[in-house]
């Protein structure tokens, strides 16, 4: 086990060759604040500190380090040499001028030997002191005194055994250690200090060695396992890091991107964001407009109204032409799209059956309408269609402008209908609030014009623009399927342009534009922002609400519809579960359920509004009752497709589903419950937020079975021998024993064999053998009616 040597943070910030405050800054930032720079660092101290060195100090190799360290080296041997070699000469100096105040040359400073001649001794003096010879001076430069200089040779010599490689060192002769003559004058302090100082080389030459930090991509998303392979880590090594971190994870977690570069960096790697590019990124073209790209696109605006209130009328008298009687009984049979030029302007309108289509929009997002003209009748008021448009025109964030019409008719009562508004939160513009209120008479043309210019200024207000110069996007706004033509789609483009030939998807549907025509009928090739179109060529219908898209590259526009398709095949396999009162208890637990979104239908309007008020005080603290909707009338499919829209339940009071809107319903999962009491309504709903909804049984009978011989078994009982009549039997079924059609006992089964091996079920006009639980008086000719308990809601 090795000892771990005391290193100070004074020693570190001269081994690095920076001050001691940087070294003690980076301890305070990771650890604590040192006292001083005395203080010794610990170990993990020590490598954190290397590391983040190392990182700061990247070099092409370590040749640099030992280059700089060896030329520094040599330097400061040659400053002594030539120090030492100054004060010899300047010795010698000094010894001669005190020869010369004595009266005697240098040379015969030293006492003569027996029988040596004076004469000889004092002409070499003389000719010294005359001529100093070259010889003399060339040995006083290669003086070096090296008596009062200690130099740890040995410290140099494990930096050549590591550094060096063997071919080098066999080419060069063999490594050549550094003079031993000092080895013999160290005690047992040199030896201490030479093996501090190696350790202290070979953690310096362990970090400075290191390789270059390793570059880690890491997407948004990714498990502790791919991290682990990408950084060349263990997983033990990243999770041990994560734990000492606060976070636990297993290796197949998967942790944000955050996270992991938290971690790779205090690994010591380097970290870069991974940008996963889809299908849709190198598909789409995502360039943002620019405002000289840009230009005044034409509004585009929705007719909405209650049935028979005059939306289509209106719409022939701003087009001047009779689409009314092209439709059957008056009644608009799709959506129709119409361009119309007013005053050098143009407006696309939408004329809208229903609302279908357009809750169908909000639901996907396809915002494409920019003003909605709600129609309302002068002599009939605001009707339960006229709310649910002013609900969707609300919930899409749509400016609206009322249309009074048939002002023609004696009983037009304008007031009235000003009135009424307010209650819906649309204040008139005479009145001090934002709603614009025109009247208008579609049969007799009175109006059309004001409302018109009504439209342009809201739509002017909302400074509408599109780039025309660039591929075409949009919406579907209808889709069939002809006989003969092929799959048509009823395209609003939004921004771009649309051509001819153009390779277009739209949602799961993909194709070329072969023939486009215009609202009017005619073949066109080229189709700007805000203009509506008809096209062929789709190799499907799509949805209404769909989002187009013009693309370049058909092959990767295949592969797209392939993914969505198989998309939704997924989500509709894992189909998220819509709010039901037998599950809004685990919602609200779950903190899923912040507002109870509820859609009341009733019989009268007087029920709908005791219901819908008696229902809004059923507030919690964890959840809010919120009534989304109220109405009079059937459930129908327009309110199944709100609720599934807003995830709500839907509340009917002495009302019905009709058969579309409750296939409509089973197909969205939307709850829909029925009452005929309002106090079963709001007790079951109150009794659902508080979790104590009791759930509901009833039988069903699945099978009977006629006994025809009894056995005796000393271990069982009675065991019947069967024969299944109809339906089958089942091993986890109850039994009820009927002897001349009168119930005798009712139990479970206690055994069901067929042959000698026990089976789950048994199947009609099989034979097999039965034994009732805790029952043995059976006979034969008696009936099993067996059935099981299943739950239901009403």
């Amino acid at each position: 086990m090795s000892t771990f040597v005391k290193y100070r943070i004074k020693e570190v910030a001269a081994d690095l060759g920076v001050t001691p405050k940087e070294i003690s800054a980076i301890v305070e930032k990771y650890f604590e604040k040192p006292k001083s720079t005395a203080q010794v660092l610990e170990e993990n101290q020590l490598n954190l500190i290397f590391d983040l060195m190392t990182q700061r100090n990247q070099i092409a190799s370590v040749e640099v380090v030992f280059a700089a360290a060896f030329a520094a080296r040599e330097a400061e041997e040659k400053r002594k040499a030539e120090e030492a070699a100054k004060k010899a000469a300047e010795e010698k100096k000094k010894a001669e001028e005190a020869a010369k105040a004595a009266g005697k040359p240098a040379a015969a400073a030293a006492p003569a030997k027996p029988g040596e001649k004076k004469p000889a001794q004092s002409g070499q003096a003389k000719s010294a002191e005359k001529k100093p010879a070259e010889p003399q001076r060339k040995r006083e430069r290669r003086v070096v005194d090296t008596s009062a200089v200690q130099v740890n040779a040995d410290r140099f010599d494990d930096r050549v055994d590591t550094l060096i490689s063997e071919r080098d060192q066999n080419r060069s002769g063999g490594k050549q250690k550094i003079g031993g003559k000092n080895k013999k004058q160290q005690g047992p302090k040199g030896a201490k200090s030479k093996e501090d100082e190696r350790k202290r080389m070979n953690r310096l030459r362990l970090e400075v060695v290191k390789k270059t930090p390793l570059t880690v991509k890491i997407p948004d998303e990714i498990t502790v396992g791919e991290l682990a392979a990408r950084m060349k880590k263990t997983a033990v090594e990243l999770i041990k890091c994560l734990i000492k971190n606060g976070v636990m994870a297993t290796v197949n977690q998967t942790i944000d991107f955050d996270t992991a570069e938290f971690v790779a960096t205090e690994l010591g790697c380097k970290v870069e964001r991974e940008v996963v590019l889809t299908i849709e990124d190198k598909l789409f073209d995502d360039h943002q407009d620019t405002a000289e790209e840009l230009v005044t696109r034409p509004p585009v605006v929705v007719v909405m109204g209650h049935v028979d209130h005059g939306k289509t009328s209106l719409l022939d008298a701003v087009r001047k032409t009779n689409v009314v009687a092209g439709e059957a009984g008056g009644i608009t049979q799709h959506i129709g799209a119409y361009t119309v030029r007013i005053n050098d302007s143009l407006i696309t309108f939408l004329d809208t059956p229903g609302h279908a289509a357009f809750t169908s929009m909000r639901a996907r997002g396809a915002m494409c309408t920019d003003v909605a003209i709600l129609v309302v009748a002068a002599d009939d008021g605001i009707m339960p269609q006229t709310i649910e448009a002013i609900n969707h025109a609300k919930a899409a964030n749509i400016p609206i402008v009322v249309a009074v019409n048939k002002m023609d008719k004696p009983g037009a009562n304008p007031d009235r209908i000003l009135t009424q508004l307010t209650e819906h939160d649309l204040v008139p513009a005479e009145w001090g609030g934002d709603t614009e209120v025109c009247r208008i008479s579609a049969k007799t043309g009175m109006g059309i014009d004001e409302l018109l210019e009504t439209v342009i200024v809201t739509a002017e207000l909302q400074d509408l623009k599109a780039n025309p110069n660039r591929a075409a996007k949009g919406t579907v706004i209808e889709a069939r399927l002809d006989k003969t033509r092929g799959p048509i789609a009823t395209l609003l483009v939004q921004n771009g342009t649309l051509n001819q030939g153009d390779t277009i998807i739209a949602g799961t549907a993909v194709g070329h534009v072969r023939v486009m025509t215009d609202d009017k009928g005619k073949s066109i090739k080229h189709a700007g922002p805000s203009i509506p179109v008809e096209i062929t060529g789709l190799a499907e219908a799509p949805a209404p609400g769909d989002a187009f898209e013009a693309v370049s590259d058909e092959r990767m526009a295949r592969q797209l519809v392939e993914q969505r398709k198989q998309k939704a095949k997924d989500e509709l396999a894992k189909q998220q579960s819509k709010v039901t009162l037998e599950n809004l208890f685990d919602q609200m637990k779950k903190g899923e359920m912040k507002e109870l979104n509820i859609l009341v239908k009733a019989d009268v309007q007087g029920s709908a509004e005791a219901v819908r008020a008696n229902l809004m005080k059923l507030n919690n603290e964890e959840v809010a009752v919120k009534v989304i909707h109220s109405g009079v009338g059937a459930i129908n499919e327009s309110d199944i497709l709100l609720a599934s829209t807003a995830n709500a339940i839907i509340v009917g009071f002495n009302v019905r589903p009709d058969a579309a809107a409750a296939a409509s319903a089973q197909r969205s999962n939307v709850d829909i419950r029925l009452y005929s009491v309002i106090y079963e309504c709001l007790e079951e709903i109150e009794a659902a937020m508080k979790g104590m909804l009791a759930p509901k049984y009833r039988e069903v009978v699945i099978g009977h079975a006629e006994v025809r011989v009894l056995y005796k078994v000393s271990a069982i009982g009675t065991v019947a021998g069967c024969y299944v009549k109809d339906g089958k039997v089942t091993r986890d079924s109850k039994v009820r024993v009927l002897r001349d059609n009168v119930v005798i006992y009712t139990g479970e089964l206690g055994s069901l064999q067929r042959f000698k091996d026990s089976v789950k079920e048994v199947q009609a006009n099989f034979e097999c053998g039965m034994s009732v639980a805790k029952y043995n008086d059976l006979k034969e000719g008696d009936i099993f009616e067996c059935f099981v308990m299943e739950q239901y809601r009403d």
